[in-house]
């Protein structure tokens, strides 16, 4: 039963698990850029649709992990 003495807090990152959610912020940041950018450059309706889509996925991603640290802080 809680009893409201629990401690509540959240977990903290250690070191070599901040440096890998700061990579995977990284390059899904850059994969939504680039995947955003090659949208822009393509004429064909369907791959243009491909790139849109990989670029929303990986701005997803990127806000998922960071949603994830912050809830680890």
């Amino acid at each position: 039963m809680f009893t409201g003495n629990q401690n509540l807090e959240k977990p903290h990152l250690d070191v070599p698990n901040l440096k890998v959610l700061e990579d995977q912020l990284n390059y899904e940041s850059i994969m939504a850029k680039k995947l955003g950018q090659y949208a822009g450059y393509c004429t064909d309706p369907e791959l243009k649709n491909v790139c849109q889509q990989g670029a929303q996925r990986h701005k997803q991603n990127f806000n998922t992990l960071l949603d994830y640290l912050n809830a680890h802080q």
